[in-house]
């Protein structure tokens, strides 16, 4: 005789017993429909779904929470609120590997450490060397790579390393460099990385293994001494690395670079010095810390086509007139009608034009008489012609 069997039907839930039917009509007013859902999956894979049937848990965590029970977890690990379901899923996975989870079954660890943790479980190294919550989980990954090396990572499995500090010891490690010279944490990791570059050439990286340079610096440096020049020049924190290299590209020339190794100047002007030590100039007329740079530009112009500058060459002069007597020099023209410091740029401008149109400009080269009136005088004289 057949077996009757009886269902419950309870909106879009079927249940073959009264109790569960009776349990999901209570819950309706309890759950979302997401929660529910899950809630209703654990009955029907025949889990006790009453051990997630909780209001704080979200579906997804309520999804953790079954797929655990569904593989006979011992779920009580993690099934707390306070977990996320990241965090949960963590934990399962180290229950399923069969791992000790104690060692990051925390809140205090994110599910990034966790991972990490558990990664480290499985390859069965020291996790406790790592396994604390002031390492992220990248310094945890670095720590990780040490231990599988076999290095004693106690020199860098510090949380005042970042990430990019470790990498750089650890490197130093693989390489059988001495790092305990760069295992500062003074030293950011680009600075880290100079010194590491200076052990593998066996530089003397003691003349810049200095918190006072920084790695920009330090590169120059270690540059220099590769090149077996005298660094001392330049090793000094006062220059800036864009100086120092303009003295260190002068040393590896052979040019006499004490002609601009002076922090008074800027690179540029330093850079100009060498390029006119390079092409054999003067560069005296110059090399003054008084000339800005686009002073010395002017002079090196007029130095570069032969030019007579010391009519210009001073500093009371200011780069805009420097030019006006430097074309008026190079076109041949009687300058020292106007090589005075009294005549602006424009003055002297006007005054160029009229000698070069061959103009009596005596009628109005005269400091007192404004530029925009000396071009009404010229324009008047050149009419006449």
């Amino acid at each position: 005789m057949a077996k009757i069997k009886h269902i419950y039907r309870l909106e879009n839930f079927e249940f073959d017993n009264l109790e569960d039917a009776e349990r999901f009509n209570r819950y309706l007013n309890i759950f979302s429909k997401s929660q529910l859902r899950e809630l209703y999956s654990g009955y029907k894979n025949e889990v006790d779904y009453t051990l997630y049937a909780s209001p704080e848990f979200n579906e997804k965590q309520m999804q953790q929470i079954k797929m655990g029970l569904e593989k006979n977890l011992d779920v009580s690990i993690y099934s707390k609120p306070e977990f996320d379901h990241q965090q949960m899923y963590e934990i399962k996975l180290g229950l399923e590997s069969g791992v000790d989870v104690n060692f990051y079954a925390s809140t205090e660890f994110n599910f990034h450490q966790m991972r990490e943790i558990r990664h480290g479980l499985t390859l069965g190294l020291n996790v406790s060397v790592y396994a604390k919550p002031e390492f992220n989980w990248v310094q945890m990954r670095q720590i990780i790579s040490g231990l599988e090396k076999g290095f004693d990572v106690s020199i860098y499995a510090k949380p005042e390393f970042n990430y990019f500090q470790m990498e750089q010891i650890l490197l130093g490690l693989k390489q059988g460099l001495n790092v305990e010279i760069y295992a500062k944490p003074e030293f950011d990791y680009e600075q880290m990385i100079q010194i590491r570059l200076g052990l593998e050439k066996n530089l003397d990286v003691s003349i810049y293994t200095k918190d006072e340079f920084n790695s920009a610096q330090m590169k120059q440096i270690r540059t220099g001494l590769k090149q077996n020049l005298d660094v001392s020049i330049y090793a000094k924190s006062i220059f800036e690395a864009s100086q120092m290299k303009q003295i260190r590209l002068g040393l590896e020339k052979d040019l006499n670079v004490t002609l601009y190794a002076n922090p008074e100047y800027d690179y540029k002007q330093m850079q100009l010095i060498y390029l006119g030590l390079e092409d054999g100039f003067d560069v005296t007329w110059f090399a003054k810390p008084e000339f800005t740079y686009w002073k010395m530009i002017e002079i090196f112009l007029g130095l570069d086509v032969g030019l007579d500058v010391s009519l210009y060459a001073k500093p009371e002069f200011d780069s805009s007139q420097m030019a006006q007597i430097r074309l008026g020099i190079e076109k041949g023209l009687n300058v020292s009608l106007y090589a005075t410091d009294e005549f602006s740029w424009e003055q002297m401008l006007e005054i160029r034009f009229g000698l070069e149109d061959g103009l009596d400009v005596s009628s109005y080269s005269n400091p007192t008489i404004d530029w925009k009136e000396m071009r009404k005088i010229r324009k008047e004289l050149e009419s006449k012609k």
